[in-house]
């Protein structure tokens, strides 16, 4: 009998802390709504080495004990970056769906070879705090997603810009069932927008979903565990 992994994370949600169990973790990649400019972008990728995908969107799934509320993780080597994702987390039942923000740090060395792999291992840091996703889906698309980089001990600015820029919402979940996927108990970082100036590797990301007056950030720092020789 296959035994399933299972972890508990812990979110406040309308001012309670709920703890909600995770089997699966999944990223979808070139999620973009502009198909022009994600087939650009898989293009630029492809001059830097980066395999171009089989198919767009792109589904990986990642390790569950990579998710990390920690404020801190561990990386190998000085290229590493994060980016804002849109989180949709799901609960006991697919219709009990969370939204929250967090980072798919990603080894770009490795990346070259197999992106798959450079998503396995590095951490997901998601962010403490969750909203239901009815209390944004009717304005889905005024979302926005903000995220800095930490570089010299200053934050630079790095992505700023609508959720609209990712696939809709519905075909997101469209895309998902597709995959036959069980969703219950599952987190998916669903998609992330463009960046201001190209990969910056640095000792700190802040990501953050923004929705008007208010917002959900995860700052996590950097810390490489590599022995230089």
């Amino acid at each position: 009998m296959q035994q399933t992994m299972r972890d508990v994370y812990r979110f406040q949600i309308d001012g309670e802390e709920k703890k909600l169990a995770v089997e699966s973790v999944y990223c979808i990649g070139y999620s973009g709504s502009d198909v022009g400019k994600v087939q650009e972008h898989i293009d630029e990728l492809a001059e830097l080495g980066i395999p171009k995908p089989p198919e767009v969107p792109m589904l990986y799934p990642v390790r569950v004990s990579s998710l990390n509320q920690n404020g801190t993780m561990e990386i190998l080597g000085d290229e590493t970056s994060g980016e804002a994702e849109i989180v949709l987390i799901f609960g006991e039942q697919e219709d009990e769906i969370y939204v929250s923000v967090g980072s798919d740090h990603t080894d770009r060395e490795l990346e070259t070879v197999d992106i798959n792999k450079s998503k396995q291992i590095c951490d997901k840091p998601i962010a403490t705090e969750a909203w239901p996703l009815s209390a944004v889906i009717d304005h889905w698309n005024e979302l926005k997603l903000i995220s800095k980089v930490r570089i010299n001990g200053e934050w630079v600015p790095y992505q700023e810009q609508f959720v609209s820029a990712i696939l809709p919402l519905n075909q997101i979940l469209a895309y998902l069932k597709q995959k036959k996927l069980g969703l219950t108990r599952s987190v998916v970082f669903a998609g992330t927008v463009p960046l201001l100036d190209g990969f910056k590797y640095g000792d700190g990301y802040e990501v953050s979903l923004v929705d008007n007056d208010k917002s959900i950030t995860c700052t996590y720092a950097v810390k490489n565990v590599e022995v230089k020789r």
